[in-house]
Formats: C-alpha cells, structure tokens, sequence
C-alpha cells in the first residue's frame, strides 16, 4: 500500500476518473503526490482553503510507467507535455521541435494504470517552453526541474487504479500558511533558473542539435 495525497479545495471522497482535467500533464487523470506539504501547497488558492486529501493506493499487479526510470529521459516527459498541455507556440521553431518530440518520444501510455513522472507547475512548464524553442540546453533543463523540490507526481488513469484507491482523511489547509508557501517556492525556482542561465552553456546541447542528429542517448 502507498499512502498518496491531492490537494483541493475540497474534500474529494471518491475520486472519478472522468472528473480529471483533460488538459493536464498526463492528460485525464487523478493527479496526487506522496508529499503532504505539497499537496498542502497545491490545495488553496489566493482567495480559498483547501484539503489535503488522504488516499492508499494498492499498487499490487497495476501497471505503472514511471517517467524517471532509466527506460525513458526528459525528453519523454517533454513529449507527454507537448501532447497533453494547451501550448502555444510563438515560434516556428518551437512548433517544429513539438513535433519532432511527439514522432520521436512519446510514450506509449495505452496499457499504463498509473503514471509517475514531473510535475510541471507554472515555472516548470515555462523551463520546458524555453528549451522545444530552443533557449536553453538540456542539461540546463534538467537542472530547472530539480530546482523547487517538487518531486514526483502520481498520476491514476485507469479503472483499475481508481478501483484500488481508499480515501483515508482529509487535513485542512490554511491559504495564509501555504499559498505564500507555494508562492515563494515558485519564485524562488525561478530565481535560481535565472541565475543559472547566467553561466552560458556554450558546448551544451539545444533541442536543434537533438533534431538535426536524430536524438539523443537515454
């Protein structure tokens, strides 16, 4: 049994798969952590308390893809994104390298009850939008989405998973105490992404190299 959390505005009983956004990282799914405190920071917004929803998760015989497993890179993360989120693309380039990532590193997520992978809050999915349009290098990627300490999402997806979930309890959140909390912990990521991008990567690898060679080594 895993212990799991999501953070809400409400008290979530019974979580129902077609309740899931359709727009989210992993697409439709019941989006949760093992963290307590990030949950606590996901649940309130600016204007209203929140939950931190309590859940164990029977991960026995589910068929879990897990994005930070030596079998798949950022780059498939990168893919799940460009095919799940609502992108914009303000430049030619960027459209291209969407495209390059979705032929090339898609995962196949068909058979997957779960999925485990990066969570891309707000700063995290601008890292991504900088490097498909070629602004950053990989390596200053990959330092970006370590920056913040937001871990690991789970993510539920099929009916069997939704079948193995037991709500536990819900802990109450107090938006003065952790909307500042989720705030400052995105400010400071982009802070220090910033700083970062001070030391130009000068031999690092653009997602343009990625494409004019045909990919790049898990």
């Amino acid at each position: 049994m895993k212990t799991i959390y999501h953070g809400s505005t409400e008290i979530i009983k019974k979580p129902l798969r077609e309740k899931g956004k359709l727009y989210n990282d992993y697409g439709q799914g019941f989006y949760c952590t093992e963290n307590i405190d990030l949950a606590r920071e996901w649940a309130c917004t600016e204007d209203n308390d929140g939950y931190a929803n309590q859940y164990l998760l029977d991960m026995n015989d589910l068929n879990v893809l897990d994005l930070s497993s030596n079998e798949y890179s950022i780059l498939h993360w990168l893919a799940m994104l460009m095919k799940y989120r609502v992108v914009r693309f303000s430049t030619p380039i960027m459209k291209r390298s969407s495209q390059w990532l979705l032929q090339h590193y898609l995962p196949d997520i068909s058979g997957a009850d779960v999925i485990i992978g990066y969570r891309a809050d707000d700063s995290y999915f601008s890292f991504a939008r900088a490097f498909v349009n070629n602004e950053i290098t990989l390596d200053q990627l990959s330092y970006a989405m370590k920056l913040g300490n937001l871990g690991e999402q789970i993510v539920l997806k099929s009916d069997k998973a939704f079948e193995r979930i037991q709500f536990q309890e819900a802990h109450f959140v107090d938006k003065r105490e952790y909307y500042i909390k989720r705030v400052t912990r995105d400010a400071e990521a982009r802070t220090a992404y910033l700083k970062e991008l001070e030391q130009e990567d000068i031999e690092g690898t653009y997602i343009r190299d990625l494409m004019r060679v045909g990919g790049a080594p898990l």
